[in-house]
């Protein structure tokens, strides 16, 4: 580590132009080649002493023992980026990835002291630094902070996700965009039946208007079904507990899914991480889910569930519970025979 943070720190003092005269170098060129530089020292510095930089204090608010906490995620980041970042672009990202969960004024504080570039993307919705998905993963999305009233039940989450993110900026409904940029200028005239309209029209895109400290973010809709389990419907017995639980995990976190494909209700079928915990694994030790054998053969799930019903915790303190599925079953068997009858 402390090689590699050398080895940048020396590259990057030694810059020179496309012709390889290294007095010619000219702003505004020379500050952000140095601040990959100043960054990478340090983080070597930090590694050694456990020291933050002199000065930092004037560009952000927080303490200097949160800035140290700071160093630490930071280096751990470098530790694991491969390979490690080179450019402004780059280090900027690590900072904004590593510390996206911290002020707003302090992440632009930190940028602006390595003299960095700044997205001036709300914390908490940067863009994630992009890695390899395994081969059955179709995409990955990082949300916006969960409404824990949005969840319907124990195996599924609403979620929406910043249109400032790389993928979704690229498909974002033209009409969708002049909707967006409509309703601000209403607000900003004071027009708010105008705005009201204008929020409709997008909502009904499938896209949102969502205040997150103090300004405005378009994010699109996505609805989640949980990967792997099935989960007691809400008028089961543990269906509310189910559903309360996942409410528990969610509401006001930032979640990471990795999708793998779609179900035939239109919901993206994902496994879910919030602050690195697999939301699934939780939901089965905690005998509020079944693991969905039909279309997930996965062992660690079997192994969950299987833990949890030798424990007999949640819907496994019954000897027989009621599986959602068979439940399902027979609700549409009965629905399909009053029909029947009817006609």
């Amino acid at each position: 580590m402390g090689n590699a943070l050398r080895f940048l720190f020396v590259k990057c003092s030694k810059t020179t132009t496309a012709t390889g005269d290294s007095d010619s170098l000219e702003p505004p060129y020379r500050p952000t080649v140095s601040g990959v530089s100043a960054f990478a020292h340090d983080l070597f510095n930090f590694e050694i002493t456990s020291q933050v930089p002199e000065g930092l204090s004037q560009h952000v608010v927080s303490s200097r023992k949160a800035q140290a906490n700071w160093y630490g995620k930071l280096l751990q980041a470098w530790r694991e980026a491969k390979p490690p970042p080179k450019t402004p672009e780059m280090v900027a990202m690590l900072v904004i990835e590593t510390l996206n969960r911290h002020q707003k004024a302090d992440v632009e504080g930190l940028l602006e002291f390595y003299g960095l570039p700044n997205p001036s993307i709300n914390v908490g919705i940067y863009p994630r630094m992009r890695t390899r998905l395994p081969e059955p993963v179709l995409f990955e999305m990082h949300t916006l902070p969960v409404d824990g009233n949005t969840v319907p039940d124990g195996d599924g989450i609403n979620v929406y996700v910043s249109t400032v993110d790389p993928r979704e900026s690229s498909i974002v409904p033209r009409d969708v965009l002049i909707a967006a940029d409509q309703r601000s200028k209403a607000r900003a005239k004071k027009n708010y039946d105008k705005a009201d309209e204008l929020r409709q029209k997008i909502i009904e895109s499938g896209y949102q208007v969502i205040n997150l400290q103090n300004e405005q973010i378009l994010a699109r809709k996505y609805r989640i079904r949980l990967r792997g389990i099935d989960a007691p419907e809400n008028s089961m017995p543990y269906g509310e507990e189910a559903k309360q639980e996942l409410i528990n995990l969610v509401h006001g976190k930032c979640l990471r899914v990795l999708v793998y494909g779609e179900d035939r209700y239109g919901r993206c079928v994902a496994d879910v991480y919030c602050d690195g915990i697999f939301v699934q694994e939780v939901m089965l030790k905690k005998g509020l889910a079944w693991h969905y054998a039909a279309y997930d053969q996965r062992i660690e799930l079997a192994t969950w569930e299987r833990e949890a019903r030798a424990k007999r915790i949640g819907l496994w303190a019954s000897s027989n519970p009621e599986k959602p599925w068979e439940w399902r079953k027979d609700r549409r068997e009965a629905v399909g025979s009053v029909q029947h009858k009817i006609t």
